[in-house]
């Protein structure tokens, strides 16, 4: 089996930057596309930024301009780069990644425990 740890969230100005990396426990035959998605109290779990294996991006509007994301294959992880940071940002941050344990197995969604981010006004 494989975990997706997630890590970097916690509190920050509003303004702030903060870098979010998800790494898989172990090595993977193959990742196809990777996700970050957020959930704040009340509300619905959104997709926030996806990069593929081609390295094509998409993110939610509300973030264009001031997220980037980032994989580095070899170490299987995925980075999410917030800056300008603002209050309603605050959600638990969730990595998502389809992928392949080895050659023989099927690709499959696996999810990661979840970070917090507080962006304080």
């Amino acid at each position: 089996q494989v975990q997706l740890v997630e890590s970097g969230g916690g509190l920050v100005q509003a303004g702030g930057s903060l870098r979010l990396s998800c790494a898989a426990s172990r090595n993977i035959f193959s990742i196809d596309v990777m996700v970050w998605y957020r959930q704040a109290p009340g509300k619905q779990r959104e997709l926030v930024a996806e990069i593929t294996s081609d390295g094509t991006t998409n993110f939610v509007n509300s973030v264009k301009d001031r997220f980037t994301i980032s994989r580095d294959n070899a170490k299987n992880t995925v980075y999410l780069q917030m800056n300008s940071l603002k209050p309603e940002d605050t959600a638990v941050y969730y990595c998502y990644a389809r992928l392949r344990i080895t050659i023989t197995s099927p690709y499959s969604p696996y999810w990661g425990q979840g970070t917090q981010v507080t962006v304080s006004s």
